[in-house]
């Protein structure tokens, strides 16, 4: 098992193949400029102590030197040993509210934005808890299933817009529902449901819901993005406003936050409401929620302890460079007299 640093480097190893070309281009010239100063033998003669393969040797022992020095920079790592790693924490699964009343910019940039920064800056807070991203508006969509890989729970989160879920409204106790079923009833882990939405709710079941989904041992925390005076939809192009969401008498809709509704959801649950305006605020209410639920031990893990070998090639690659300045380009004397070569005449 092995993996390299900083790859990066490995461009460097194409001067490598430049460095050749050059060496290769410079004997080519001697032994031209050789030819027109005279007989190439009677040349050997006159210089026997001159080897033609000292500097083809030193030549190569510049390049393996080199290219040590540059696996160094690369700093390869091999797995030495294996040790177990105990992970604990909680099952964190966040409903985000994509409908289009969460294009409202009563808050900036605008709702839903405003709700993925939230998630963000609260997974950035985690330690080692696993996470997973539902989005609803009209009907319930699994985004991420419960991970530990938080890098790709925010590629995701990213890519999340009214577009995703096909059917339009908001219905949050299509997200409860759908979040129960996130939850394993073998798996003693406590389970936490954030619903980040403006508090609209078509369906009028939430509630009913999140008392489900408190016998299922799941607890809700609700966080409430936009103002109760409220503001419009915006209709883009291109990001250019051309017009403004009406409803069925072709009047500018007026997309309010309704804080109540969210409380009454999180309260069957025992769970609580947050504003969501102030990313403060939330990240706090969410850290003390945290620390208040019993951690669980939900994975063991074989993980290779990764150790850097650079200073092996970096050792190498500089004694090799440092032997260059040592190797002459005369003849060895008792190679010359084991005649190799047969140049004794």
């Amino acid at each position: 098992m092995y993996e390299l640093e900083e790859k990066g480097y490995f461009y460097l190893l194409l001067v490598i193949p430049v460095l050749t070309l050059v060496f290769l281009y410079l004997l080519y010239w001697k032994r031209k400029k050789q030819r027109e100063f005279g007989d190439l033998n009677l040349i050997e003669k006159l210089s026997p102590e001159k080897s033609t393969f000292k500097p083809i040797f030193k030549f190569i022992v510049v390049i393996l030197g080199l290219v040590c020095l540059i696996i160094g920079l690369i700093n390869p790592k091999m797995g030495t040993k294996l040790e177990t790693v105990k992970r604990e924490g909680i099952d964190i699964i966040f409903a985000i509210d994509v409908s289009k009343s969460m294009l409202a910019e009563d808050v900036a940039p605008n709702r839903l934005e405003k709700s993925k920064q939230l998630v963000s800056q609260i997974i950035n807070k985690l330690g080692s808890d696993r996470i997973g991203i539902i989005a609803y508006s009209g009907s319930a969509f699994p985004v991420l299933p419960i991970t530990t890989d938080y890098s790709v729970a925010k590629m995701f989160l990213q890519s999340m817009n009214p577009g995703i879920v096909s059917t339009q409204g908001t219905s949050i106790d299509e997200a409860i529902n759908l979040a129960t079923t996130f939850v394993d009833k073998k798996d003693k882990t406590n389970k936490l449901l954030i619903i980040i939405s403006d508090g609209e709710d078509h369906s009028e079941n939430a509630v009913t819901a999140a008392e489900e989904a408190k016998k299922v041992g799941l607890k809700i925390i609700t966080v409430g993005v936009g103002t109760e005076k409220g503001g419009t939809i915006p209709l883009k192009r291109n990001g250019v406003v051309e017009s403004f969401q009406r409803d069925q008498n072709n009047e500018v809709v007026i997309t309010k936050r309704n804080a109540e509704v969210l409380s009454l959801i999180a309260k069957s649950t025992k769970g609580g409401y947050v504003d969501g305006n102030s990313t403060k605020d939330v990240l706090t209410y969410v850290k003390n929620a945290l620390e208040n639920i019993e951690k669980t031990e939900f994975e063991s893990t074989q993980m290779a302890d990764f150790k850097s070998q650079f200073q092996w090639f970096l050792g190498f690659g500089f004694f090799l460079l440092f032997l260059d300045m040592f190797l002459l380009e005369k003849k060895t004397k008792w190679v010359r007299k084991m005649n190799l070569f047969n140049e004794k005449e």
